[in-house]
């Protein structure tokens, strides 16, 4: 009998470092996307952080409680790596195998960045908890600064490959114009 064998999204294509950027996979146990009905957003709230000890992120937040996460990810939509039980209040789907993350760090972090998003990433003005959904050159994915050097990408599953390319191409192009 044949033998299954699960892989990640990215398979074997992380760890990745070029200059002094470093890429690296996320690896959650469970994602849920959590979307209230319409009315119940603050019953929502209360309700997470009955059982989360955190309620819904503010639009454009990340909001950590321990090892619990709560992060926007568009109109009426936030994700949480914590199952939650909000019959009657919000639509609750496993995305658990549908999401892919990397986080990306080193001192060149944001000139990587800056060669795909069209936003500006700089520490002044995308603070560490914020977050947006834009488009990595031509996917749309979710970023997260998680640190002063540090943020992490999502994207759907299907699009890791391409994630870790773009950003193998960018990073390689900084680390060109840095060497000596």
């Amino acid at each position: 009998m044949a033998r299954l064998i699960a892989l990640g999204p990215f398979a074997d294509l992380l760890p990745v470092k070029i200059g002094t950027v470093t890429c690296t996979e996320i690896v959650r146990d469970g994602l849920w996307s959590v979307a209230p009905y319409q009315g119940k957003a603050e019953a929502v709230s209360a309700q997470m952080q009955v059982q989360l000890g955190l309620g819904l992120s503010a639009v454009n937040r990340r909001d950590v409680a321990g090892e619990t996460i709560c992060q926007w990810i568009g109109h009426g939509q936030w994700l949480v790596n914590a199952p939650v039980a909000l019959d009657g209040l919000a639509a609750v789907t496993d995305q658990s195998d549908g999401w892919a993350a990397v986080a990306i760090a080193g001192d060149a972090v944001t000139d990587v960045l800056a060669r795909l998003l069209p936003l500006d990433l700089r520490a002044g003005v995308f603070a560490t908890g914020q977050t947006a959904r834009s488009l990595l050159d031509q996917m749309p994915v979710s970023i997260t600064r998680t640190g002063a050097q540090q943020f992490e990408i999502m994207v759907m599953r299907s699009m890791a490959a391409s994630l870790v390319q773009d950003l193998t191409v960018a990073m390689s192009g900084v680390a060109a114009r840095d060497a000596p």
